[in-house]
């Protein structure tokens, strides 16, 4: 499967040491098989005057690593991505992390739970409205090692004017 990753510079060998702490996965490296929401992403960086970089993966996941899936926003997927934003540890048992993103609309519901303002029942009943995104979060080096393979590094230009 292909999947894509987009910064400010180019990758060729990622690590899970550059990633920020309390994230939806976790720590990790984190890649999507949505080749638009990554060029989407690259908007943070042009928008800042910044170079963006697509980078594209193959992803072979091998049967040796401890898979996590999250099919849907339900509240299994609630309770660990508020765990692993509060910098809990819970995605240290897996060496990937696969579902849906808490993206700014997501992310609301996601804040008024945790605040303590939604209960459980009524984030669950503004999530099922939200198509869900895709993340994968390569958690060990070994899975990022193992699991993915470069292909290409394509420099994203700013919509604004064309240019870099």
């Amino acid at each position: 499967m292909r999947v894509y990753h987009t910064s400010d510079m180019q990758i060729e060998c990622p690590d899970n040491l550059h990633s920020r702490n309390a994230l939806d996965f976790g720590k990790g490296f984190y890649v999507t098989k949505l080749k638009e929401q990554a060029e989407k992403y690259a908007q943070r960086f042009t928008a800042l005057g910044s170079n963006a970089y697509l980078h594209e993966y193959e992803y072979k996941p091998c049967a040796d690593f401890k898979i996590k899936v999250f099919e849907h926003y339900d509240d299994e997927w609630l309770r660990f991505v508020c765990n692993c934003r509060r910098g809990g540890d819970d995605y240290k048992q897996y060496d990937i992390i696969e579902g849906g993103v808490a993206n700014d609309k997501v992310f609301r519901t996601v804040d008024l739970y945790m605040s303590g303002i939604y209960t459980l029942e009524q984030a669950l009943q503004k999530l099922i409205y939200e198509a869900p995104n895709h993340q994968l979060c390569l958690i060990s080096q070994a899975a990022i090692d193992c699991c993915l393979k470069l292909v290409e590094i394509t420099q994203i230009k700013s919509e604004e004017n064309g240019q870099d």
